[in-house]
């Protein structure tokens, strides 16, 4: 069997909903706004490159799917709060979001990181999920349903040498995910986090061009003896925002290849 046939994955149904997805243009994210779309949401496509949203979501759009691209820094909160109300402008509301920019830090010993190094990784990867989850939770909340799903990774259930500034930020979504979420669940919001591995990606490939043995140490760790793929994380990150997780609150979720159940 193709394991990553869609075959495999349960069928939703998001007919007449509005998911929103940030890091959209390519990878994680691109997946995942390309299956809401397949389930039926109207979806927007936000990413720091603007050019790219705006021709994936044309693809979606040309494929019969109501989809919007647009330009976000989620760093900066002004433009995580105009996201959504883009996205609440052009469709009326917001039923779930995926919160998935992010970025690496370069490996260094701990000792030797930068600050600016450390500023930046959280500012992406722990101030852009805040800043997101915050301006999100202002609309649905009005609507008194939802669903959010935060990106983490391995990197926030575990600690690996000389990732110490890109493991605080991740370590971070899971803390901010899961007090939102206690906050929250009693207004008929869920948020949860995916805690995805080492994903066949564009930034991970980039990673294994430039650290072969570090990632080769990785993968000695990652039992299943294979990349995830983004697809995968899509298939998990749909059914956190589906009626079938509907008890499932405060999760911070491995889809990673049995690397944290060792």
């Amino acid at each position: 069997m193709n394991r990553n046939s869609s075959l495999t994955n349960p069928a939703y149904d998001f007919t007449g909903q509005v998911a929103l997805v940030t890091g959209a243009a390519s990878g994680m994210g691109l997946a995942t706004a390309r299956a809401f779309a397949q389930a039926g949401a109207a979806v927007v496509l936000a990413d720091l490159d603007q050019e790219a949203a705006e021709r994936a979501a044309r693809e979606l759009a040309d494929a019969g799917h109501q989809a919007l691209g647009i330009g976000c820094d989620v760093a900066d909160e002004a433009q995580a709060a105009a996201r959504v109300a883009r996205t609440v402008d052009t469709f009326g509301r917001l039923d779930m979001a995926f919160d998935n920019a992010g970025i690496q830090a370069p490996p260094t010993d701990a000792a030797d990181e930068r600050a600016e190094d450390f500023d930046r990784v959280n500012a992406v990867d722990l101030r852009g999920v805040w800043t997101c989850q915050k301006h999100e939770l202002r609309q649905v909340r009005t609507q008194g349903c939802g669903a959010i799903v935060n990106r983490s990774s391995l990197g926030g259930l575990v600690g690996l040498p000389e990732r110490a500034a890109y493991h605080a930020s991740e370590h971070g979504v899971i803390g901010l995910t899961r007090s939102a979420a206690v906050e929250y669940a009693p207004r008929g919001i869920r948020i949860n986090a995916v805690c995805s591995g080492t994903i066949d990606t564009p930034m991970v490939a980039a990673m294994l061009e430039g650290q072969a043995e570090a990632m080769a140490e990785i993968m000695k760790q990652q039992p299943i003896g294979r990349l995830g793929t983004a697809d995968e994380i899509a298939a998990a990150v749909l059914w956190l925002c589906s009626p079938a997780a509907g008890f499932v609150i405060g999760v911070a979720l491995p889809v990673d290849g049995g690397f944290t159940a060792h």
